[in-house]
């Protein structure tokens, strides 16, 4: 790196001490100790200094705040204009820095120092199943002895709480909302926070800040996995958090139907170029099943699954046939399998599947 240096202009040693007392808005640590100023140019005859620096995530609203105090902190020191690029710091400094927040940094979710992994229950179109799947997936982990989140992210069409027949709310404390627990999954839902079922009409930025509230404004406590149950299709609530959130591995839900396979497709392609990795797909209602005669008859056709799957380069992990829970009127959760159920048991090999792909 070369420098040409004169006495009235701000020298590179001067731009290190400046800069290097800002901190890293998601690590909270300072530039000087994450060693996150790479690069330092002075052009004398224009008054012009450009920095590189490497933070933990970038193109963020963070990013914003942290390049508005760069500029003001040069441009006091009198430097005329200022150039910045941000860079992502290599994984394995991210990973020097776990373990060294304190228990409210800690608690943001969408840092990446948090060590939540994120699940996505993505798919093409509605009415396929994604919300059962997100939840009794959540319920088989959790039965699994994982520590479990999920996030109703679904905002226009929620349903989490009905299927798993919560009927309390989300306790406030303070400026922490306290999510609801049952059958060992904490979750939170734009359901808890509407009235009387009301449709949501909201616009993009609201809906933003709810959806950042139920990351950072939540008190999750420690959790292995993060399940979010995203809206189908490809709009922009779910484009909006695969950008949100730091990295997410996704389960694509489909039905046999070529069309509807044909569809999810889009909702895995979505999270590849958002570079979300594609965990595996799930092929629900694969099939009815007789009471009377044992034999499965193919309702919505045969071999959706399996296409999707080849198609997205992953893995089928698993096929759930049409059915009903077994009701139980005095804990009644209508779209949640008990462990011993048919239908339960293949959610609990789905789950041991998922944990066993995400051991690192």
């Amino acid at each position: 790196m070369y420098i040409k240096g004169v006495s009235n202009l701000i020298n590179e040693q001067q731009v290190h001490e400046l800069l290097g007392q800002l901190q890293d808005p998601f690590l909270h640590k300072t530039l000087l100790e994450t060693n996150g100023i790479k690069e330092v140019s002075i052009k004398e005859e224009k008054n012009h200094v450009s920095v590189k620096l490497a933070i933990a995530k970038i193109n963020t609203a963070e990013q914003m705040q942290l390049q508005m105090k760069v500029v003001d902190a040069l441009k006091g020191a009198g430097v005329g204009t200022v150039g910045i690029r941000f860079e992502e710091l290599p994984a394995e400094v991210l990973a020097s820095f776990r373990g060294t927040t304190t228990a409210s940094e800690a608690q943001d979710l969408l840092s990446p120092l948090n060590k939540v992994e994120f699940i996505s229950i993505a798919s093409g179109k509605g009415g396929v199943g994604k919300s059962t799947v997100s939840v009794n997936l959540a319920v088989a982990l959790a039965r699994l002895g994982k520590k479990v989140g999920l996030i109703d992210a679904d905002i226009y069409g929620f349903s989490v709480p009905d299927m798993m027949g919560i009927q309390q709310s989300p306790k406030i404390e303070g400026t922490r909302i306290i999510p609801v627990e049952r059958f060992g999954v904490k979750v939170i839902s734009m359901g808890f926070f509407v009235e009387d079922n009301a449709p949501v009409v909201w616009r993009g930025p609201m809906l933003g800040k709810v959806l950042d509230q139920f990351f950072k404004d939540v008190e999750w406590g420690e959790l292995d996995y993060l399940l979010l149950d995203l809206p189908p299709g490809t709009g922009d609530v779910a484009l909006d958090i695969h950008q949100m959130i730091p990295s997410s591995k996704e389960i694509v839900v489909t039905t046999p139907h070529p069309t509807a396979a044909f569809v999810a497709a889009r909702a895995g392609a979505m999270a590849l170029s958002t570079d979300h990795e594609v965990l595996g797909v799930i092929e629900n209602m694969a099939w009815f099943q007789s009471k009377t005669s044992n034999e499965k008859e193919y309702v919505f056709g045969k071999g959706g699954g399996p296409k999707l799957a080849d198609e997205l380069r992953t893995e089928l992990l698993g096929q759930i046939p049409l059915g009903q829970p077994d009701w139980n009127e005095e804990d009644f959760a209508p779209s949640v399998y008990s462990e011993v159920h048919p239908t339960g048991k293949l959610y609990g090999e789905i789950a041991t599947k998922v944990i066993n792909k995400l051991i690192k």
